[in-house]
């Protein structure tokens, strides 16, 4: 019996922490720190809590948090929903690929491989977004072209402030493993 409470204490604090660390990424979306962008972009705090949570993830669990964070993003950046494009399908490639990256062992979880890992989910991500403006008859030189920069400094920024999501979120998963197990 006592065991049981425990239990069903330590899963709701991880769902608290959990729930309250993609708070803290969405109101952080929001937040323009000194320093903090690079050409009027800011980090995508959303990918790198995407990115951190699917690092250890099965991939259709992965693929479902990319799908639920874009479209907390499209809620809370999109004005016309008629005419806008969707986080929602770059994110859920981005988490699917994190999980499989893993699973294949060509990358080691630490603050470099996953800072990598970031980059190049950020790149993905700006592409999805220009690929779907394309689709939608957008001028495309200046989506391309925009593109390329939003992705960079985007990919930049992300990869720089992805320690500060992934060092504490994976610290709490893992010692949370060890007294499960």
């Amino acid at each position: 019996m006592i065991d049981r409470k425990i239990s069903l204490s330590r899963k709701l604090l991880n769902w608290s922490i959990t729930g309250g660390s993609i708070l803290i990424c969405v109101l952080a979306m929001y937040t323009r720190f000194p320093g903090m962008s690079l050409m009027g972009i800011a980090p995508n705090w959303l990918l790198i809590w995407l990115v951190t949570w699917s690092v250890n993830r099965p991939m259709i669990l992965a693929v479902m948090a990319g799908i639920a964070l874009g479209m907390i993003q499209d809620a809370m950046t999109i004005n016309d929903v008629i005419n806008a494009p969707t986080h929602t399908i770059g994110l859920a490639i981005a988490g699917g690929l994190t999980s499989l990256l893993q699973k294949q062992r060509y990358v080691q979880e630490d603050f470099i491989s996953i800072a990598l890992i970031v980059f190049g989910m950020a790149v993905i991500v700006e592409t999805m977004h220009a690929l779907q403006l394309t689709a939608m008859g957008v001028q495309i030189d200046n989506v391309w072209t925009m593109q390329q920069r939003i992705a960079l400094s985007s990919a930049i920024l992300s990869s720089l402030w992805s320690p500060v999501v992934y060092f504490p979120l994976s610290r709490w998963w893992r010692a949370l493993e060890r007294k499960d197990e």
